[in-house]
């Protein structure tokens, strides 16, 4: 198709070839909320098991200083997970830039990184089971490295054949689908509840109750990989959509145009910090209430695990709801403001979070107690707030800089986002041990949300990209 056609029909979004590409962060999600879910508790478990000689019965209804006193030592094993993430990140980036295999670039990455992770992710659970703690965290590095193999290249997928106007909207649908990876753990959370696991006696214990969750979550990997490796010609689309991608980078939302045989503006360059910056200061929030909302639920308003679980049912509805939304409300507002928007939403979420306090009116039999309903509440706003924020950060990165660096930026995004993680679950696990209060976890995020809606808010520019069109009914959905 000539440029000049282009040019008057306008850029247009394929739904059915975008979808297909949301398979790679259907795994991704899939893995990180098991991940999430499960591992910050089997650390506090078999650390505190290990300093004070308890089982983890006598542990649940003993002093809760002790479970405070050990999330500064779970806080930095998850940051070390997170430390080698922030190096790999980068490398895997730019070595998939720079690969070309008969399978594209990003595939032969995707594919390795997704075997490899499948196969390990059953065995921390198993470990944990046997009491293996230097076994377990050894084979969560070893889930974290090949990930990250995968991570870089599967999120790069979709800018690489994706012209730059269009991919807030195709971020969306992205983000879509990898909430309904997560759907998965998070339904079998609730009826295998860790509680149910952790509040027994060490002898009492049956390992398919948190064994299957892994099981599951890396069979559906693997199905997710080959879905997208049978339907997602890499190659033959970078080819067919190169007019398209060269249309889009004159209509790209960026101050000054992008020019790989010139350094960066200092516009541009300004921009990026700027983002990273505020990013930065956000997965340092949200990871924060990530890695230690299980251990809250349980061991603070002394509820169910199938709670937490719950939470991110509805947390992940609001989500997709606002994935399904951002890319509308930005052709509208711009990204900076739809960023704000979802920003301020989740500082007034956390605020809200303070308050909450255990109900104390026994439900279940392990003497568990009613949770709060305010918190589906407080998850619902916070999961709309964040999704207008992830929607709409990851375009404005690649935005600055052309389809031969797309993966050197996701490096640097994801740059941004591990070193927040690496240092975000030590930082709280201090703060937990200085003050021996689990409300210090919303009041951490609350404040860190809030710099980072200043920071976003005063140094980035809104730049609004040229307004195209999308594919409608039927044609939205043609073969490639």
């Amino acid at each position: 198709m000539g440029e000049a056609v282009l040019q008057h029909r306008g850029l247009r979004l394929n739904y059915k070839r975008t979808l297909l590409i949301g398979f790679a962060f259907f795994g991704i999600l899939l893995l990180w909320q098991v991940y999430d879910a499960w591992c910050p508790t089997f650390l506090t478990d078999i650390f505190a098991r290990r300093m004070y000689d308890l089982s983890s019965a006598e542990l649940k209804t003993g002093d809760p200083e002790k479970i405070l006193n050990v999330q500064w030592i779970v806080g930095i094993v998850m940051a070390c997970d997170n430390l080698a993430a922030l190096i790999l990140l980068p490398i895997f980036g730019n070595l998939s830039d720079r690969t070309k295999t008969p399978i594209g670039k990003r595939m032969p990455f995707i594919l390795v990184g997704t075997m490899v992770s499948a196969v390990a992710f059953p065995f921390i659970p198993l470990l944990f089971h046997q009491n293996n703690a230097a076994g377990m965290i050894a084979v969560m590095l070893i889930v974290l490295i090949f990930m990250m193999m995968y991570r870089n290249p599967a999120v790069a997928l979709m800018p690489d054949i994706t012209p730059k106007p269009l991919r807030a909207k195709a971020n969306g649908l992205i983000n879509i689908m990898g909430y309904l990876g997560g759907a998965f753990a998070t339904v079998l959370g609730i009826f295998l509840k860790l509680s149910d696991y952790i509040n027994v006696s060490d002898t009492a214990r049956k390992l398919w109750v948190i064994e299957t969750p892994f099981l599951v979550a890396s069979v559906l990997m693997v199905i997710s990989a080959f879905v997208l490796f049978f339907t997602v010609k890499e190659n033959r689309l970078a080819e067919e959509l190169k007019e398209e991608i060269t249309l889009g980078e004159r209509l790209a939302a960026i101050e000054n145009p992008v020019d790989d045989n010139a350094p960066m503006s200092a516009a541009n360059r300004k921009m990026l910090l700027a983002i990273l910056g505020a990013e930065f200061l956000w997965f340092m929030a949200d990871n924060a209430i990530g890695t230690y909302i299980g251990n809250y639920v349980i061991y603070y308003l002394n509820a169910a695990s199938s709670s937490t679980m719950l939470l991110t049912v509805f947390g992940g509805l609001a989500s997709v709801i606002g994935f399904a939304t951002a890319g509308i409300l930005a052709d509208k507002i711009g990204r900076k403001w739809t960023i704000t928007c979802g920003l301020v939403i989740t500082v007034i979420a956390m605020a809200i979070m303070c308050l909450i306090v255990p109900s104390g009116r026994v439900t279940g039999a392990n003497g568990e107690y009613a949770f709060p309903s305010a918190l589906f509440v407080i998850w619902v706003l916070k999961g709309y707030g964040m999704a207008l924020v992830h929607n709409c950060s990851f375009p404005m990165v690649v935005e600055l800089c052309s389809n031969r660096k797309i993966g050197k930026f996701t490096g640097y995004y994801y740059a941004a986002s591990m070193s927040a993680q690496t240092i975000t679950p030590i930082a709280l696990g201090l703060v937990f041990k200085a003050t021996l209060f689990w409300r210090a976890l919303p009041a951490y995020a609350c404040v860190l949300f809030l710099c980072s809606c200043v920071v976003f808010t005063l140094f980035v520019k809104n730049i609004k990209a040229q307004k195209v069109e999308n594919l409608r009914g039927l044609e939205a959905l043609d073969n490639d």
